[in-house]
């Protein structure tokens, strides 16, 4: 299925003009025109997905190897030290364009620190009282 009114839809079918990195029947990995480093990629799907829980298994399985393909090519072609493979689902969680995608980015010697967080402390009970309640749900 495809979206006409989803932006991610029309550039993976090639509608909306793009710089691919890579292409076959059903995915394009294309560089991102707002990139967070030189070189960051985005691993779109041709098919409709609106976030990570509509994926079928077998192209999620394929998404993600596709994107630890691109990130070593990055690390021979660019040079990058490294590699964040991000995916957001969710206004809250980042989420900007509703078309499920991975995001690419390379990591440079002495570049910017991204995708880092704060550790917090973890009460066993409480880590339990979670755990049930994630398990009840799957």
């Amino acid at each position: 299925m495809k979206d006409q009114d989803c932006i991610f839809c029309r550039i993976a079918a090639g509608e909306i003009p793009s710089t691919a990195v890579y292409e076959d029947e059903e995915f394009r990995v294309i560089l991102d025109l707002g990139p967070a480093a030189k070189g960051h990629a985005l691993v779109l799907p041709k098919e409709h997905y609106k976030d990570i829980t509509e994926v079928p298994e077998e192209v999620l399985g394929k998404a993600f190897f596709l994107a630890g393909r691109v990130g070593a090519a990055m690390k021979k072609a660019l040079g990058c030290a490294g590699f964040n493979v991000v995916q957001n689902n969710g206004v809250e969680a980042g989420q900007t364009v509703f078309h499920f995608h991975i995001h690419i980015i390379p990591r440079y010697e002495g570049g910017p620190s991204m995708v880092t967080w704060k550790q917090g402390t973890a009460d066993p009970e409480e880590q339990k009282k979670i755990a049930e309640q994630i398990r009840s749900a799957l």
